[in-house]
């Protein structure tokens, strides 16, 4: 059935998300484990739209989580909410734009760890999404509450979620004693935090 498939695939995902976060501690190399994190949520984003794609017409319903989390194939041509629907190049151009910035961030002044894998993961899953909008004109969402009312969503979202809301603690909590500086140098004292304070060369 599609719907354990796709459980096997989350299960996947999380559990080499996790191995990427521990050996990433444990070597310290968060930002290299952190892109291959990334490029992970993009292959597995991409295996479940075109999975959905191939098994569900548009519209069809599947179960996944009883009472929980359905599957039902949507097109969203829109942003969030369906919000600014059908404006399709203008929301590749801000996505696109957005990534940039991220990507900026990420590689010229973030260090600490948690900001390194929040950014990575909501580019991670803008890209997923980006992708459907050039290939298609809309993106695939097939993940649908049912214990509340909520618009109906997919893999890629997940991920942008979970690290826009990790971005918000980093930045609330770590930002300003490690990263501030990094608009005028590229760090305090030559180090990066990200790496476990190994001096860069």
């Amino acid at each position: 059935m599609i719907g354990d498939q796709i459980l096997l695939d989350f299960a996947i995902l999380a559990v080499i998300l996790g191995l990427a976060i521990t050996f990433a501690r444990q070597k310290k190399m968060h930002r290299f484990f952190s892109v291959l994190g990334a490029v992970w949520v993009v292959i597995v984003d991409r295996y479940v739209k075109r999975l959905v794609a191939s098994e569900l017409a548009l519209g069809e319903s599947a179960e996944l989580l009883p009472g929980f989390i359905g599957l039902r194939r949507v097109h969203n041509y829109g942003a969030a909410w369906s919000s600014l629907s059908g404006a399709r190049w203008l929301l590749i151009i801000v996505t696109a734009v957005g990534l940039c910035v991220m990507a900026w961030l990420y590689f010229k002044i973030v260090r600490h760890p948690l900001g390194v894998w929040s950014l990575a993961l909501v580019i991670g899953g803008g890209v997923g999404n980006l992708i459907d909008r050039v290939e298609l004109g809309y993106v695939i969402d097939m993940l649908e509450t049912q214990f509340i009312s909520f618009p109906v969503f997919n893999v890629a979202d997940i991920f942008v979620t979970c690290g826009a809301a990790a971005a918000a603690v980093y930045y609330l909590k770590y930002y300003e004693k490690y990263d501030a500086e990094n608009w005028k140098k590229e760090s305090h004292d030559g180090t990066d935090p990200s790496d476990g304070g190994k001096r860069k060369e």
